[in-house]
C-alpha cells in the first residue's frame, strides 16, 4: 500500500491522496487549495501521475477542498468513474458549478483591470469553466451506500458514516495487501445536524484528519448559549451582523439554530439575509435528503416544516440585491460565503462594514492563519479587502463550538477500534499534526504526519478474504 498525498499534507485544504493498492491506482478526493495567493497557486501545479492511468476516484464528501480540482483532473485526461454517496454527488455538482462561475467572473474582472494598464498577459486564466464541470460530472457514480461494499479489481471499498456533512463518508479499503481506513473529514460528536460517525474496524493502517487534533470543542449547550449572547449584544449595537459561512453544512447549521433561537424567544426577530446563492441551493439538497439527518430534523421535514427557514429569512439572489444591503438601516444578520473570508460576497460586506463600530463579525468556523478571517480573529487593526485597506473598528467575535470537524477527543474515540494500526495524519496545520502525533504516541499509538508529495509505504499484511 503506497500513499502519496498531493494536498492536505501540512495544510488543511487541497485534499488529494494517490493510493497504489493491489494493482489499482485510486485517488481519494481531489480538492482545491484555499488560502493565500501562494497556497492557491498550488492548484496550477501538474498532478505527479498520469490522470488517464487512474482506475477510479473515491470522494469522501463534497466540500470544495475535497472536490474542487476534479475538473482539472478531467482536463488532464481522466475518464474513469468517480464514486461517492448520492448526497455527495448532488452537492458536488452545486459546488463545482459555483466554483467555475466564480473563477470565470474573477478572471473577467481582472482582465478588464489589466487591459487598462496594458498587462492583460499577466492575468492567469481560470482553472476551469462550467463546460469542464459538466464534463467531469458525467463521470460521477453515486453508488456508495453506508455499510455496502464496492469491488474495484482486488480492492473492496466500504463507505461508513463520517458525520461531517450531508453524505460524508470514511472509507474502509480491503485488499490482499492489508486493510486501510481513510477518514476523510470526521464530524464533531454530537453534531447539530448529522447522526454520529460510525466506528471503524481494526486495520493495518489509518489515514486520519487532524484539523482540531490539539483542541477540545465546547459542548453544544455552551456553544448555543455563547452564540445567543453574541447575537443579542450585536443586535443592541444596531449594526450589521456579518456571519461568514461555508455554503455546505455551516449555513444550514446557522439557519437551523437561528430558527430555534427566534422561535424560543431567545433572540429578537431581526431580518436574516442569506446572501449566498450556492448555500441556498445546497439547503434544498439538505431538505431533499432529510432522512440522512438527525431523526428530529427528518421528522420536521417529513411533517412539512422547514427547520432551515427562520421566520424573518430573506434569500438574496442577485448581486444588485446584495449591494442594496449596504443601504439597509438597522440591525440585520447577513449570512454570506465564504467561511474563511477568502472570496465570495462576504468580502463586499466586510469592505463596507468593517470600519463601523456598530458592526459585528461572527466567525463560526476554522480560520486559516493566512486567510482574511485568520487576520481578523488574530486582532488585525486593518486588513486588505478587495484591494482596499480597511480599518477594523467592528467587533470581531469567534464562536468555535460550531465546527463540523471532530476535536481531539472525537478523533481519539474514533481511532480506538482500529487497534495497533499505524496512524498517518493529514488535513491539519503542521504544528497541530506534530502535537497530535505526540498525543497519540503518548497513548501508545504509532503516529506521524504524511509528508507532502512524498510516497509512503503504509504498513500492511495479507488480509483474509472474509475479514
Amino acid at each position: 500500500m503506497r500513499l502519496t498525498s498531493l494536498g492536505a499534507a501540512g495544510t488543511v485544504s487541497g485534499s488529494a491522496h494517490h493510493l497504489q493498492l493491489d494493482g489499482q491506482q485510486l485517488l481519494i478526493d481531489c480538492g482545491l487549495f484555499q488560502g493565500d495567493e501562494q497556497t492557491e497557486q498550488r492548484n496550477r501545479e501538474p498532478f505527479p501521475f498520469e490522470a488517464a492511468g487512474l482506475n477510479a476516484v473515491l470522494l469522501t464528501h463534497a466540500h470544495l477542498d475535497h472536490v474542487g480540482r476534479l475538473p482539472l483532473l478531467y482536463r488532464r485526461g481522466f475518464r474513469g468513474p468517480i464514486y461517492c454517496t448520492p448526497p455527495t454527488a448532488r452537492l458536488t455538482a452545486t459546488v463545482l458549478r459555483d466554483s467555475a462561475r466564480l473563477q470565470v467572473d474573477g478572471y473577467t474582472q481582472a482582465l478588464k483591470l489589466a487591459r487598462r494598464i496594458g498587462q492583460e498577459r499577466t492575468v492567469p486564466p481560470p482553472l476551469y469553466d462550467e463546460q469542464d464541470v459538466d464534463d467531469v460530472l458525467t463521470l460521477m457514480r453515486p453508488v456508495l451506500h453506508y455499510g455496502q461494499t464496492l469491488t474495484l479489481g482486488q480492492v473492496r471499498v466500504r463507505p461508513e458514516r463520517a458525520g461531517h456533512i450531508l453524505g460524508s463518508a470514511f472509507l474502509v479499503l480491503d485488499s490482499r495487501e492489508g486493510r486501510l481506513v481513510m477518514s476523510g473529514d470526521l464530524g464533531r460528536q454530537p453534531s447539530v445536524l448529522q447522526p454520529g460517525y460510525s466506528l471503524p474496524p481494526e486495520a493495518d493502517a489509518v489515514v486520519v484528519e487532524s484539523t482540531y487534533g490539539l483542541s477540545r470543542h465546547p459542548t453544544l449547550p455552551q456553544t448555543l448559549a455563547q452564540l445567543a449572547e453574541v447575537l443579542r449584544q450585536a443586535v443592541r449595537r444596531g449594526g450589521k451582523i456579518l456571519m461568514p459561512c461555508f455554503a455546505i453544512e455551516r449555513t444550514q447549521v446557522l439557519l437551523y439554530l437561528l430558527h430555534g433561537l427566534m422561535e424560543r424567544g431567545e433572540l429578537p426577530r431581526v431580518p436574516v439575509f442569506l446572501d449566498a446563492p450556492m448555500a441556498a441551493r445546497a439547503t434544498l439538497s439538505y431538505a431533499e435528503y432529510g432522512a440522512e439527518l438527525r431523526p428530529e430534523l427528518g421528522a420536521m421535514l417529513q411533517a412539512g416544516l422547514d427547520p432551515f427557514r427562520p421566520s424573518t429569512l430573506h434569500v438574496v439572489t442577485t448581486p444588485l440585491e446584495s449591494q442594496r444591503l449596504n443601504r439597509y438601516d438597522g440591525p440585520a444578520i447577513i449570512l454570506a460565503g465564504n467561511g474563511m473570508m477568502t472570496g465570495g460576497r462576504i468580502l463586499h460586506h466586510l469592505r463596507h462594514q468593517l470600519w463601523k463600530p456598530s458592526t459585528t463579525v461572527v466567525a463560526v468556523g476554522y480560520q486559516s492563519p493566512s486567510s482574511l478571517g485568520g487576520q481578523l480573529v488574530g486582532g488585525a487593526a486593518e486588513v486588505e479587502v478587495l484591494g482596499e485597506v480597511v480599518p477594523v473598528k467592528a467587533h470581531i467575535e469567534r464562536v468555535s463550538g460550531l465546527s463540523a470537524h471532530a476535536d481531539q477527543a472525537d478523533l481519539q474515540r474514533w481511532l480506538e477500534p482500529t487497534g495497533p494500526a499505524q496512524v498517518w495524519l493529514v488535513h491539519g496545520e503542521p504544528e497541530v499534526m506534530q502535537g497530535f502525533a505526540a498525543v497519540l504516541e503518548a497513548a501508545g499509538r504509532s503516529a506521524r504526519p504524511v509528508p507532502a508529495g512524498q510516497p509512503v509505504e503504509l504498513s500492511g499484511a495479507a488480509v483474509p478474504a472474509e475479514r
